[in-house]
């Protein structure tokens, strides 16, 4: 008798708790039951988001992944928590939440946007040239993907422009080192400088000074021919330059001389044409 009393006592225990289990279940605001609709999380994300509050619109968007992981809404909710984190400056946030999605749809219909946008995170954080420029390197490759991926895409002329922006970027900062090195004597130094400039960002607006620096360098270290080849190209390719003309003084020669009447690098010249 006293091993059944013992019995119910348990069960009666384990039912106590039970219901208490089932009470807390249905009291708890994160239960299934209190759950909102996949819809209205998302729209209440995109109403943050329309605010300008990209914290709060990030971690809604977090939110309706993490609740509803297979629906089409989480695909969304994805690429915008990555424009949310963009939008507020996280570029790091935004690159993870971009990487994640393009792993995870690389055949989605904004696929390409979200190359772009990734592309976008670091071309806004390109520094000045007398600084590293990894982030201008890492923002230049992310920009070809984009243009070699979805070359008629939306966002193909934009990209295209930055590219041209990007490589300017990095031929100035390699005109920054090259002027350090030609004001401390440093010649042969300055002219591998500049010759980077001539050979691999010849469609920037650098190349016409790389020319004039490197004749002045070439004069400095007494090898009139080279310095002398190196106007001729700088004349041939850019006649109306200022650069052209101080070059041409620097040789003490007259800035009218035509180039089809000097000295000419053809290997260099078939580059730059």
């Amino acid at each position: 008798m006293t091993y059944i009393l013992r019995l119910v006592a348990v069960l009666c225990i384990l039912s106590s708790l039970a219901l208490a289990g089932c009470a807390s279940t249905k009291d708890d605001p994160d239960s299934v039951e209190k759950q909102e609709p996949v819809e209205k999380m998302y729209n209440k994300a995109a109403a943050l988001l329309d605010d300008g509050d990209y914290i709060e619109a990030a971690r809604e968007f977090d939110a309706v992944e993490q609740n509803y992981p297979y629906s089409q809404w989480a695909t969304r909710a994805q690429l915008m928590a990555g424009y949310a984190d963009y939008s507020n400056l996280k570029y790091d946030d935004a690159l993870l939440a971009l990487d994640r999605f393009i792993e995870l749809h690389p055949g989605d219909e904004n696929i390409a946007y979200a190359y772009y946008l990734k592309a976008l995170c670091y071309y806004e954080q390109i520094s000045d040239v007398r600084r590293d420029q990894k982030m201008t390197e890492l923002a230049l490759d992310a920009l070809k993907q984009v243009k070699t991926r979805f070359p008629d895409s939306a966002y193909a002329k934009d990209v295209s422009l930055k590219i041209d922006l990007t490589l300017d970027h990095l031929a100035g900062k390699e005109m920054e080192i090259g002027r350090y090195y030609l004001e401390r004597n440093q010649y042969q130094a300055a002219i591998n400088r500049f010759e980077k400039v001539v050979e691999q960002y010849q469609t920037t607006t650098h190349v016409p000074e790389a020319l004039h620096r490197m004749t002045e360098a070439y004069l400095s270290l007494g090898i009139i021919d080279e310095a002398k080849k190196t106007a001729a190209i700088l004349g041939h390719n850019y006649p109306q330059s200022a650069w052209y003309k101080d070059t041409y003084r620097l040789l003490g020669q007259t800035p009218e001389l035509k180039p089809e009447d000097s000295v000419y690098d053809k290997t260099l010249g078939k580059i730059l044409n």
